[in-house]
């Protein structure tokens, strides 16, 4: 049966092989169900408009139930390898021939855009579901180190003490914050294209808002120029998962660094271990940049998504809907492994206490601390009283001292170099240990969001609850999806049974 009277002839092998054949497979893998409610939902609303029966209806959703991924395949000659006309073809070939208006006043355009951004919702859900459990995984190795000295770098210095859980307690925030964009994105998509038709919407009165309702969408795309000719939808959750595969890639840098031999601060099992074939002494860790190489594709993804849609006319076009919207679902797929991975070793990682308290009592950390004990203390100026910890502490380390080892005759040469007189102070020796010792280091700091214990365990319970929030609001857009799902189908059922 031919498909068109418009074109002579079936498509060119090259054609079929390198395009049609590949996108078609594509399709009925990920699409297939989408297009299978999508059909249904049309022949509710012929039912509605009157034209065709319940029972005729109901028996060409029963035909279409019959369609799997093993009753369709990419042909040139019978469907000219498309999905839509394959679908066609499967009903038209049933015990029960189609109602005449069937696919009346249709287009594969709006079906095409409906079907994709109904994969899209489900792949973002997805994704949030993984960075869920990642974020608490990540809460959880925390909270277990939060009290824990550890150095804080800048610019690849040691730089002040603060702890593993203060550290992946910022991973946490950024880690909710995506989620939250996500969430944000799925709502600001959540708009169903269906009843647009090709680009100008259709000529009989079908019910936009119900059909949407139908599918599981929060509403209808008003629009039907952007339901058809929009992708916006590919490039914002593209780069929601871009700004987060960025953040987290720097991350695993940090955890990089901490695990190597030359810090030695963080370790994981030999389950996400390597080996080197020539030097058996060796335990590295490749999963790490495994993680940080596919954050650069996730990026590398949005990008072509956004390239793949720049400077193409406003409507509807193969190469922004199929070209360029089949990267998101590699990039999807991509995010997914990444948090996988992640997953394994924030669950499997350790952190080396010992290794870590020494590199901060190695370092004189406490400079800051001084300082701010002179000003605050001693009445000081302020940026004078930088200069005598800076010149303490460059003193200090000429002559070989380390943080634990105070000196309090060099403190009052320093004092006296800019003019400041110590020698009123009872003790020095005890401001010098308590600004540079590392316990006292990690609880220096007092203001919400600090790196001191009680303030990260407040972050981690403010971002448990957060995190509480979120995931009720995703389930609720699940519970709307899931609801949707077979709605059309049983409707369809319980007319036909009505009718007979």
């Amino acid at each position: 049966m031919a498909v068109t009277g418009r074109i002579d002839g079936i498509p060119h092998d090259v054609w079929h092989a390198e395009v049609l054949a590949p996108q078609f497979t594509y399709e009925v893998r990920h699409l297939l169900d989408h297009y299978l409610a999508i059909e249904k939902v049309l022949l509710l609303e012929y039912v509605r408009m009157d034209l065709v029966g319940a029972a005729d209806a109901a028996a060409l959703g029963t035909r279409l139930d019959t369609l799997g991924p093993d009753a369709v395949r990419a042909d040139p000659e019978q469907n000219m390898s498309d999905i839509s006309f394959a679908v066609e073809r499967h009903v038209q070939t049933g015990d029960t021939p189609p109602f005449p208006a069937w696919h009346v006043d249709r287009s594969r355009n709006d079906l095409q855009a409906c079907a994709q951004l109904m994969a899209a919702r489900e792949d973002l859900a997805a994704v949030a579901e993984d960075l869920t459990a990642f974020a608490r995984a990540v809460l959880d190795l925390a909270g277990r180190y939060t009290d824990t000295p550890m150095p804080g770098y800048t610019h690849g210095q040691a730089a002040q003490i603060i702890s593993p859980g203060f550290h992946l307690a910022a991973l946490a925030a950024e880690t909710i914050g995506a989620l939250r964009r996500m969430l944000h994105t799925y709502d600001e998509c959540d708009a169903c294209p269906l009843g647009a038709g090709t680009m100008a919407g259709q000529e009989l009165p079908w019910d936009r808002a119900r059909m949407a309702d139908l599918l599981g969408f929060a509403r209808p795309q008003p629009h039907a120029l952007v339901a058809v000719a929009s992708r916006t939808w590919t490039t914002l959750i593209a780069g929601d998962l871009a700004h987060y595969a960025v953040v987290l890639s720097r991350f695993t840098t940090d955890l990089m660094t901490w695990a190597g031999s030359g810090f030695g601060f963080l370790d994981l099992p030999d389950e996400l271990a390597g080996i080197s074939a020539a030097m058996p002494q060796k335990r590295n860790f490749p999963v790490l940049e495994r993680i940080r190489g596919r954050c650069a594709h996730v990026v590398g993804r949005a990008t072509d998504i956004a390239a793949g849609q720049r400077n193409t006319p406003y409507t509807n076009t193969v190469e922004v809907s199929k070209e360029s919207g089949g990267q998101l679902r590699v990039q999807v797929d991509t995010m997914r492994s990444v948090l996988r991975l992640a997953h394994a070793v924030v669950v499997g990682a350790t952190f080396r206490a010992d290794r870590m308290r020494a590199a901060c009592a190695e370092d004189h950390l406490g400079g800051f601390t001084l300082a701010n004990r002179l000003t605050l203390g001693q009445g000081i100026p302020w940026r004078t009283a930088q200069i005598i910890a800076g010149r303490y502490v460059r003193h200090a380390v000429r002559k070989g001292l380390t943080s634990g080892e105070p000196d309090a005759a060099l403190l009052r040469d320093c004092a006296a170099e800019s003019g400041c007189d110590l020698d009123d102070i009872g003790d020095i020796g005890d401001l010098l240990t308590a600004a540079f010792d590392v316990d006292r280091g990690l609880h220096a700091k007092q203001s919400a969001g600090s790196a001191h214990p009680d303030r990260v365990r407040d972050l981690l319970a403010g971002q448990d609850t957060e995190l509480d929030v979120l995931g009720a609001a995703w389930a609720e857009r699940a519970a709307r999806r899931a609801e949707a799902t077979g709605r059309h189908g049983t409707l369809l059922t319980a007319l036909g049974q009505r009718s007979s």
